[in-house]
């Protein structure tokens, strides 16, 4: 009966994968855990190896949970890592040792620190904070922000705005004012962002000055496909041939490939007053019309959700076919 016995609480342990010490070797916690501001919207978290913690003949990696502002979670071997995150309410993030000895996982106990919120009078931040890129014929890529100032914002407060991609970082020159001579909107005619790249983040940092108080800085992080204003299709054709309508057109200007565009074909018959919005993924398109009407035609483009959709052009010019 004691044989069965032991063997049975020898496989308890086994399964136990968050005991900190098992067949003498015990997990201890990381130690010097710091969190450190780097650039715009990034947290260096940097640790160091426990000197207690015997590392012979096992495996030692790292469990990091970030808590605040997004949950995230993940393991590393690293003693360091780099997240991007809107800093303006704090950052905090724990981090512990997991080791693996004769298959069996071992965790430490959790190290926690925190960044506190930048420091600012409530409600002066910035609200409404939105923004667009646009990609130009010469291939460079614009940038423009509106925002409102905060309700608890003097009428003195000025604003300044500040992007980062990558590892570029700039300021503002271009701004527009409200009546209280407040920046309320920004234009970047060139911008560093890389228009061939796809899903990068762009961050967007605002903080401000005031005589009467502190004004509370603001970041958020956009997908910079996801804020593209789309251009409009070119060189759009369209002819009658018998009693179908043909329209073809190409692509907007954009390094991404045909196949991550769709179409709205916007078709008005002047003679009835009928509206038709079709959508279509391909760069032409036959119609069957009445050809005893005359129509008016216009199309925009958008990217296919797969492409992450951005905002849809403008209607392109409009083009009339058919009979007065």
């Amino acid at each position: 009966m004691m044989r069965v016995f032991l063997i049975l609480l020898w496989t308890t342990n086994v399964v136990q994968p968050n005991v900190p010490h098992a067949a003498g070797v015990q997990v201890f916690p990381p130690v010097n855990f710091t969190l450190t501001v780097s650039a715009l919207a990034q947290v260096l978290l940097r640790w160091k190896p426990n000197p207690s913690q015997e590392q012979k003949n096992h495996t030692i990696r790292y469990d990091v949970k970030i808590l605040s502002p997004v949950p995230e979670e993940y393991d590393t071997k690293k003693t360091h890592s780099i997240r991007t995150a809107a800093l303006h309410n704090g950052f905090s993030a724990r981090v512990r040792t997991l080791l693996l000895h004769n298959d069996l996982q071992m965790r430490s106990d959790w190290v926690k620190e925190k960044l506190p919120p930048p420091p600012g009078a409530p409600e002066t931040s910035v609200t409404n904070l939105s923004c667009v890129t646009r990609i130009t014929i010469s291939s460079t890529v614009s940038l423009h922000c509106t925002w409102l100032p905060g309700q608890g914002a003097p009428e003195d407060t000025k604003y300044f705005l500040f992007y980062r991609y990558e590892t570029y970082t700039e300021e503002c020159q271009d701004y527009i004012k409200d009546k209280w001579n407040r920046n309320i909107e920004c234009r970047f005619s060139v911008t560093h962002i890389d228009p061939e790249e796809v899903d990068n983040l762009i961050v967007i940092h605002i903080n401000g000055s005031s005589k009467y108080a502190a004004i509370k800085p603001f970041q958020q992080l956009f997908n910079q496909n996801a804020i593209e204003k789309v251009n409009v299709p070119r060189n759009v054709t369209v002819f009658l041939e018998q009693n179908d309508l043909l329209a073809t057109w190409e692509k907007p200007i954009s390094p991404l490939p045909k196949e991550c565009f769709e179409y709205e074909f916007y078709l008005f018959n002047l003679k009835s007053g009928n509206k038709q919005i079709l959508k279509i993924s391909s760069n032409d398109f036959r119609l069957r019309i009445d050809v005893t009407s005359r129509y008016s035609i216009q199309i925009r483009a958008n990217h296919h959700i797969y492409c992450t959709r951005g905002f849809w052009s403008d209607w392109s010019e409009i083009i009339y076919v058919g009979k007065n």
